[in-house]
């Protein structure tokens, strides 16, 4: 399969409310590691240190510290069309949002009360 296609199926697995997703790449052709770092320099692909994978990608869905899903897949895309075969593990994926209120110099019982309430 495709590392787009395969991409967004990571995508479409997610929950509608997902924020962030980390996954790795490994190209299967080490010969064409330039030529597919050149073209992931766009989506800021950090070089990876663990054994045969060689890149993390990082995505995020609406906005955040990290490349578009979509322009992940467009580049994904262009590795296909370039024959630039491999592939594609998510490694991790965060979804939903939490009230974060200051709690700096407020009493442990407000603490408590608010984590009380909340559920947390």
């Amino acid at each position: 399969m495709a590392l787009a296609d395969d991409f967004q199926r990571m995508v479409d697995s997610l929950p509608p409310d997902w924020t962030h997703l980390t996954a790795d790449l490994r190209i299967f052709d080490e010969e064409r590691y330039i030529e597919a770092a050149s073209l992931l320099v766009q989506v800021n692909a950090q070089p990876h240190s663990k054994y045969d994978w060689h890149w993390r990608l990082h995505a995020v869905r609406d906005f955040g510290h990290a490349a578009a899903a979509e322009t992940v897949y467009g580049t994904l895309a262009v590795l296909d069309g370039q024959g630039i075969g491999g592939e594609l593990v998510m490694r991790d994926a965060r979804a939903g949002r939490y009230e974060v209120t200051q709690m700096w110099g407020r009493p442990e019982s407000v603490r408590q009360e608010f984590r009380r309430r909340r559920g947390q």
